[in-house]
Formats: structure tokens, sequence, C-alpha cells
């Protein structure tokens, strides 16, 4: 990553962590900064979050880790139109999607939130009133062809299944990073 576009991602993240400090309460900005400033890793990955549309933010603290989480509003827009993985999609005989939320996440070296962790997220706003994003299926779901997606309607948090190979203009994934 070069230096002026290293910046511009620190400024924007910087700027979002500010305007939305309930998601990390006791949490400082320097702390995060001298985390990043040390793992180009992560800032890669976080780049890529920012410009799929997930508009990453610092969410909580596990360990001695920050937790990072696509926060944007609705399921990420670079990132939907996905089946569920690589083994779904090369299943689908006609009309396959460019690419799986698993593939993606692996590329971008983040992880898909797990049910959980998407049911946490909510507790910090209302995301996914309009689109829908799967998250980490356990593995005895998908042995059976199967995967879990999540949203937010009516006020409360859902959890469905379809099966992997499926996928939809509004269904993308959420992901995680720990720095």
């Amino acid at each position: 990553m070069k230096a002026k576009e290293r910046e511009q991602l620190l400024q924007v993240l910087k700027a979002r962590f500010e305007k939305n400090m309930k998601r990390h309460k006791g949490i400082d900005w320097a702390g995060v900064l001298a985390r990043l400033e040390e793992n180009a890793a992560a800032l890669k990955s976080l780049a890529e979050m920012e410009a799929s549309g997930g508009e990453p933010d610092v969410i909580g603290k596990d360990k001695d880790r920050y937790v990072f989480c696509d926060c944007s509003a609705e399921s990420p827009g670079g990132r939907r139109s996905v089946c569920y993985d690589q083994e779904a999609r090369e299943s689908r005989k006609e009309h396959k999607p460019q690419s799986s939320a698993v593939e993606m996440a692996t590329a971008m070296g983040i992880e898909l939130l797990t049910e959980e962790q998407y049911r946490a997220l909510q507790t910090l706003g209302a995301f996914d009133n309009k689109t829908s994003s799967w998250v980490n299926t356990p593995s005895e779901v998908r042995a059976l062809g199967g995967a879990l997606f999540c949203d937010r309607r009516y006020g409360k948090v859902f959890v469905y299944h379809n099966g992997v190979q499926s996928y939809y203009s509004a269904r993308g994934f959420r992901g995680t990073l720990r720095v």
C-alpha cells in the first residue's frame, strides 16, 4: 500500500471511529492506530473492506487485539450476489456468480461473522434492514447442503437457511478482523 493510500485509509478509519464512539466505549484511537501502524496486512484487509463498501470500524477488544467489523448500514455492496462457498459456486450448472462469500473473505484476510457475532453487532445499531448477510455456517449444516444468513426486520434479528449455491442481489456478507 502506498503511503498516501495508507494515510487516507487511516483518516477515514479515525473519522468513523470518532463519529461512532458508542461502538467501542473505553477504547482510544491512539492504541488502535499504534496496532495498525505495525500491521501492514491488517491495513490491506481494512482497505479491501472499505473499498467493497463495508465501512469497517472497531467494535471491541478481544484480549489484546482490536476487533474491526463491517458496519455499513446494509450488507456491503461490493460483496453481494455471491453464493456461500467455492464448492457451491462450482456446483451451479448455469448463472454461476463470480465468487463466493467464503472465497472473498479468505482473499481479503477477514472472517465471516458467526451468528453470535452478527447478533452482537446488531446491539450496536440497526444493520441489514433491506439486505441480508451470509454468516459462518456450522459444518453439520454445510454438510447437508445448507448455509445460514441473517438480517434485521421488524426490529428483530432473524437467522435463516438456504441452499449454499443460492445467491441474491441483496445478500452479501460481513466480515471481522482482529488486529
